[in-house]
């Protein structure tokens, strides 16, 4: 029997146990049919993150931002190219600390953009500043 992997649904916070061979076959959740795994940077509220972080077998990258900063505004489309290389292997989402101004409180959150990247229940690496996606990537695959 192939191994699964817990996969919290980024639309309704359900966690679903997905088998590994099927991740970026399509999986969808089992509550809501949300697919669990776009390839697409998905918007996420400070309740379902810290689901994600605390309960995601497969790593889970978060962009602190807010609108009113450029260089984040700057590092969006960048992200976006970043979430659809790294498909199936780390999810991509996006935080607006302006909207959810207690997430910078929880997470430390000094100066945006801030990438702070979850594996295995914890924070495995943070970075500050906006960087092309090549560069995200390499910092995914490396830290994360």
């Amino acid at each position: 029997m192939a191994q699964s992997k817990k996969v919290t649904c980024l639309d309704c916070g359900q966690v679903n146990r997905v088998p590994a061979d099927r991740l970026s076959a399509g999986a969808k959740c089992g509550t809501c049919g949300a697919k669990l795994i776009t390839g697409k940077v998905a918007e996420v509220d400070l309740a379902t993150l810290q689901k994600a972080a605390r309960n995601d077998e497969i790593p889970l990258v978060v962009d602190f931002w807010a609108p009113w900063c450029g260089p984040c505004r700057m590092m969006a489309p960048e992200f976006s190219k970043a979430a659809q290389e790294l498909s199936g292997e780390a999810r991509l989402v996006k935080l607006n600390t302006e909207e959810h101004p207690q997430a910078g409180a929880k997470y430390n959150i000094r100066g945006i953009p801030t990438m702070a990247g979850f594996a295995g229940g914890r924070e495995k690496a943070r970075q500050s500043g906006a960087m092309p996606a090549a560069q995200i990537v390499n910092w995914v695959k490396a830290s994360v």
